[in-house]
């Protein structure tokens, strides 16, 4: 399966679905399903009932609200410019960089990294 375009920790703001135009950080990520979780977005009720877990531990039971995951086409990446937040498309360009092999010899090789496609700069 290949990446997605954003990784835990990234500003998004939802372009669809109910909560549109909600801007919160990615707290978790689902690669093979192709989903990920913002914080403050797709908040549903769960009803847990109170239960008794390993070691005799007590768990508590009532309505609980957690994020639940969306599919990660329906995010769009923030960037800073110019101190204010502007959404953007991502690319991937390659940079050569210098690696050390585990006897302490470096050697030229290339890594991928994220671009932002509106200013260019890297992510």
């Amino acid at each position: 399966m290949a990446g997605l375009h954003v990784k835990k920790g990234d500003r998004v703001k939802v372009i669809a679905g109910k909560d549109k135009g909600a801007v919160g950080e990615i707290i978790a990520v689902n690669t093979a399903a192709q989903r990920v979780t913002v914080e403050g977005v797709n908040v549903v009720k769960r009803h847990r009932k109170e239960s008794q877990g390993a070691g005799g531990r007590r768990i508590e039971g009532g309505i609980i609200t957690r994020e639940a995951p969306i599919h990660v086409s329906n995010v769009q990446l923030i960037t800073k410019v110019d101190g204010e937040d502007v959404v953007t498309r991502v690319g991937y360009e390659r940079v050569e960089v210098m690696k050390k092999r585990p006897d302490g010899t470096e050697y030229k090789a290339m890594r991928s990294q994220r671009v932002a496609r509106k200013t260019g700069k890297e992510i």
